[in-house]
């Protein structure tokens, strides 16, 4: 990567881990059902400003929204705000590779190879050591499980974003802008149902600046910017090169819930840390490594 394109590649990573930070600090004064329904109808009416409709059926649109959209965070947002400190959320969600990689499996009929037995196995141990910390540290069940359901709705996005481009379509900043319309919906009925009218008209009544400048971020830096700028690379580099960039969210992400919101992390939840980080380093490099030999042997 060129000089300018490294320092994309940081600031997104920065973006995306700082998001965190920001998810806990909206999450003191908002819903976090009612917080969702507001950025995604913002990134929705931003985005279709500059971004026109993807050539995308509605229906992969709808599926896309349900799972990546309002499914992540519904259960993302919800997480934090019950207690999952903001620093191991961004680590945990980033089992999203190991579930991606059954889920593959079992609908998609990809063979798993020894390199994601590997992954699997790692995230695994380090996900289940990070999970019976519950007791001994600020973090609570509730929160942890709601990280996981997040990481599998996020896999399941990841299977629908494979189908959409098998079957010829673009899965690009488009998907999106536009997608996020529909999940929009689902997030304000949930809220409705979950959260209540009285909440829903009190907190638009009282919203503070802080609350709306943490809607803007969620909207326009970590959606629209972040994969505005994330479409680029991928289109100037292979996504092999580009996707082990994400390695760097959790690690930003853990730095500045350390730093900003004063969370501390205890000795085993760093052993879990990294026997996480380790499998999604060895899933990066390992699909790399199996690319050149194949090559090879052709």
């Amino acid at each position: 990567m060129s000089l300018k394109d490294n320092i994309i590649g940081l600031l997104i990573i920065f973006i995306w881990g700082f998001n965190f930070v920001v998810i806990a600090w909206g999450v003191k004064d908002l819903p976090p059902l009612l917080m969702g329904a507001e950025r995604f109808l913002l990134v929705a009416v931003l985005g279709s400003l500059f971004v026109k409709k993807p050539s995308i059926p509605w229906k992969w649109m709808a599926f896309y929204a349900l799972t990546l959209c309002f499914g992540q965070f519904a259960f993302l947002f919800s997480a934090i705000a019950f207690g999952m400190p903001a620093g191991l959320a961004s680590l945990v969600l980033q089992s999203q590779a190991v579930f991606t990689l059954i889920f593959s499996a079992l609908f998609l009929k990809e063979s798993i190879k020894l390199y994601q037995v590997i992954t699997i196995v790692c995230a695994g141990i380090g996900l289940w050591l990070i999970g019976v910390t519950g007791v001994q540290s600020d973090m609570t069940g509730i929160g942890f499980a709601l990280t996981i359901a997040a990481a599998i709705a996020w896999a399941a996005g990841n299977i629908v974003n494979r189908v959409i481009n098998q079957r010829g379509y673009q899965a690009n900043l488009g998907l999106v802008v536009w997608s996020s319309w529909v999940a929009f919906i689902p997030f304000l009925i949930a809220s409705y149902l979950v959260e209540g009218p009285e909440t829903i008209v009190a907190s638009i009544i009282n919203i503070q600046l802080n609350s709306m400048l943490v809607i803007l971020y969620l909207a326009f830096a970590a959606s629209i910017l972040g994969y505005s700028l994330w479409s680029y690379l991928l289109t100037h580099y292979p996504a092999g090169q580009v996707a082990p960039l994400t390695l760097g969210v959790p690690v930003v992400g853990i730095i500045c819930a350390s730093v900003f919101l004063q969370e501390v992390i205890s000795q085993q939840q760093f052993l879990g840390i990294f026997c996480v980080m380790l499998g999604l380093a060895v899933n990066a490099l390992g699909n790399r490594w199996h690319r050149k030999l194949n090559a090879k042997k052709v």
